[in-house]
């Protein structure tokens, strides 16, 4: 006589059991994670010198969804860089959280000169523990200096991460405008205050885009890990990062994994440069972002 009673559904009251606590839990990590999305967004207010435009933002189902995932824009940039594929992730059913980085989206025009290292790994950490509760599958996108942190986060926390996707990844700047030795010696000496910052006519500061590219030099080596699909997508008139980089550290993180990685090279006709989300006005802006979630979800043709 088998000594397991079973429910009405065949299955022992032990597993019925279990399943209750798994739904409990994750009831309990969707409303932990909606409380410190919102906590984060309720102290961005103007009084605290945010721009009301770029204050983080939570797109939520009102329920843990199959999936999640987590936005990160670029240096200088703020969330309103990734509004639109934020909203088509959305109506694909995804919960989505798109964080204010650290210096970013304020009122200070000198804010993000101040921004150290530990701060944007904090920063990248406290909001994957915020997407890890609003879905199963949670998965990350960053672009440019964003797709730093999201690559640091597929390295140290592969346990969470499932799908990334980079776009024009800048783990390092154009070889045409330094040479990976003058690169190194930058990075030593803006990163350590050794030489008194400076801001570029892009409006960077070499002191916190040495930061940055010390983050991804200190990359944790590639290991398996839970990562599903990784991509990339770079335009090929991207003057700003290093395309061999671009490809080349993704690659490495791919062949640990033990899964393809999927790039994107967008054609000079398409007229992109490095920010490959500036598609207002285009009239193949709908087309370009689904291809981008083509890529994330490593669902291509």
């Amino acid at each position: 006589m088998d000594l397991i009673e079973t429910t009405a559904s065949g299955c022992s009251p032990w597993a019925a059991g279990s399943r209750s606590m798994r739904i409990l839990d994750e009831t309990q990590a969707f409303a932990a994670a909606t409380r410190a999305a919102r906590a984060v967004i309720e102290t961005e207010t103007p009084e605290a010198g945010i721009r009301p435009q770029s204050r983080s933002r939570l797109l939520s189902h009102g329920a843990r969804t199959s999936r999640a995932v987590l936005l990160l824009h670029g240096y200088t940039r703020g969330p309103e860089q990734m509004d639109d594929l934020a909203r088509d992730f959305y109506e694909r059913g995804y919960n989505v959280w798109i964080p204010r980085g650290p210096g970013h989206g304020t009122t200070d025009p000198h804010a993000h000169r101040r921004i150290t290292a530990e701060e944007l790994i904090a920063y990248a950490a406290e909001a994957l523990d915020v997407v890890t509760g609003l879905g199963d599958e949670p998965g990350v996108v960053g672009i440019s200096a964003g797709a730093i942190l999201a690559t640091w986060l597929a390295q140290q926390r592969g346990d969470a991460v499932r799908r990334l996707l980079l776009l024009s990844p800048f783990f390092a700047p154009a070889r045409r405008q330094a040479p990976a030795s003058v690169v190194r010696l930058l990075v030593l000496l803006y990163g350590r205050g050794l030489l008194p910052d400076r801001v570029t006519s892009r409006g960077y500061s070499l002191a916190t885009v040495s930061r940055y590219l010390a983050i991804a030099r200190d990359l944790p080596s590639p290991r398996r890990s839970g990562l599903r699909s990784i991509a990339v997508a770079i335009s090929s008139l991207d003057d700003v990062v290093d395309t061999v980089a671009a490809t080349a550290v993704p690659g490495r993180i791919s062949e640990a994994a033990g899964i393809p990685l999927h790039i994107r090279v967008l054609p000079a006709s398409l007229g992109l440069g490095h920010d490959t989300l500036a598609l207002a006005g285009r009239p193949d802006a709908d087309e370009l972002r689904e291809q981008y979630i083509h890529l994330y979800e490593g669902d291509l043709p």
